[in-house]
């Protein structure tokens, strides 16, 4: 699961601008993409013990 995870993550980050077309001058997206990630491994984590 954390494979997948991991795979979609970087699919947003890397093409997610250009195929669903969101413009992200300040980087903002890209932010809130990694801080979700990051959120999710430690909740991840915590929850396995």
């Amino acid at each position: 699961m954390s494979y997948l995870a991991t795979a979609i993550f970087l699919g947003l980050f890397l093409v997610g601008p250009t195929y669903f077309g969101w413009q992200d001058p300040a980087g903002k997206v890209s932010i809130a993409l990694v801080t979700t990630f990051l959120l999710g491994a430690v909740a991840g984590y915590k929850a396995k013990g």
